[in-house]
């Protein structure tokens, strides 16, 4: 029995010391320094469940410094390879945490061939913004705006930034903002973006969509002549000019810009659906219509095209139905009946493109009394059944 429990108390000895050398943070260095950074992110990770450990600025130094590597040797992978799945997103985010916390710790804390909080966390933020974008992709805004405002202290620590980004981080950063309803931070950082040399139009547009509602007419016309200098053959800066127009009610200029719009905007997906907008403002649904089809061939799952395209084909529906109404009345039937089959087909459109905007949002009351009509006026079968959802959302 004594040789029994020696031989146990040697089996045990072996794997309590190897449990000691992983929780090392001598054993994560040495791991580090031989650029093995995902077996000293296995080792650092351990070291912060150790209550000793966990309180001192070097393992908080080490930490940032492997996750950091780890994040650049993925980020290079996926560089050289678009097929490479990363395997630590997070690892900048972690990084930048780590470094931050071994400063609060110790400011002047520092390791061999090791960078220093100072040093490291003004180098983090492009590894940030591949992370927020990444996020903003999956819309995850909330984690995109949290990760994404690390990279913007990151970027600012250094003026200027040693890499500049012209302006591309504060743009994604005010996206993540705006998405989540925060407006004014949003527009501070898409004037931010155009102060860090942004030349993307984008920027120029939302910033004139936002102090239109502010009906800041000074600054929009200001913005817009700034977009207009530094891209003037942009889709999207050439349609906000005709937008402009009619926002300060110049319909017939705007027309004549309308109708000289180049052929680059009809091949910007965004584009074509804004002109589509103007040429519905001027209730001209023909011309609208076959815009939208174009946009609904680069992009059939777009909320927007798929409405207005519901919206088009219905009073084209209408347009001919009256149409075929009036000639029946002329006597001229046989004319009558070719306008009333063109109308059948709009009708028909309009309802498949209703049910599909339905499929966004179940709960569109435009949408739902759409149906309605169109059911109505086909006597269809599924009236009631909107007619009761209807009724159960006014309730």
């Amino acid at each position: 029995m004594k040789n029994l429990k020696l031989l146990i108390l040697l089996l045990v000895v072996p794997v309590l010391c190897l449990q000691a050398q992983k929780v090392s943070l001598n054993n994560a260095y040495n791991h580090f320094i031989e650029k093995e950074y995902e077996k000293a992110k296995e080792v650092i990770d351990l070291c912060m469940d150790n209550e000793k450990l966990v309180v001192k600025a070097q393992t908080w130094l080490y930490r940032g410094n492997i996750y950091l590597y780890l994040a650049n040797e993925e980020y290079m992978a996926k560089q050289n390879d678009a097929q490479y799945v990363v395997k630590y997103p997070d690892a900048p985010v972690v990084a930048f945490d780590a470094f931050v916390k071994a400063q609060e710790l110790n400011k002047n804390v520092e390791g061999y061939e090791m960078m220093s909080p100072d040093e490291a966390l003004s180098k983090l933020y492009s590894l940030l913004l591949v992370r927020g974008v990444d996020q903003l992709i999956a819309n995850d805004y909330v984690s995109g705006e949290a990760t994404l405002a690390k990279a913007v202290k990151s970027y600012e620590m250094q003026t200027p930034p040693e890499f500049p980004l012209h302006g591309d981080l504060y743009y994604y950063y005010a996206i993540a903002l705006e998405n989540q309803k925060k407006d004014d931070a949003a527009m501070a950082n898409y004037e931010k973006a155009l102060k860090d040399g942004s030349n993307n139009s984008n920027v120029y547009v939302r910033l004139i969509e936002f102090y239109k509602t502010k009906n800041d007419e000074s600054k929009v016309k200001s913005i817009l002549d700034q977009a207009v200098k530094n891209n003037p053959n942009d889709a999207n800066v050439l349609v906000a000019q005709v937008d402009y127009c009619y926002w300060i009610n110049d319909s017939v200029k705007a027309r004549q810009m309308l109708a000289q719009l180049p052929e680059n905007v009809f091949e910007n997906p965004d584009a074509i659906v804004n002109v589509a907008n103007f040429y519905i403002r001027e209730k001209n649904y023909t011309e609208a219509e076959k815009l939208l089809r174009k946009a609904y061939r680069l992009n059939p799952s777009n909320y927007v095209v798929v409405y207005n395209l519901a919206v088009c084909t219905y009073y084209l529906f209408n347009e001919n139905d009256m149409q075929a109404n009036d000639l029946k009345i002329a006597g001229k039937n046989s004319e009558a009946a070719v306008m009333q089959a063109k109308a059948d087909n709009y009708l028909l459109d309009a309802e498949r493109f209703f049910e599909d905007a339905m499929k966004f949002d179940d709960k569109d009351v435009n949408v739902l009394n759409a149906l309605k009509q169109i059911y109505a006026r086909k006597q269809s079968p599924k009236y009631d059944d909107i007619v009761k959802k209807i009724n159960e959302l006014e309730k």
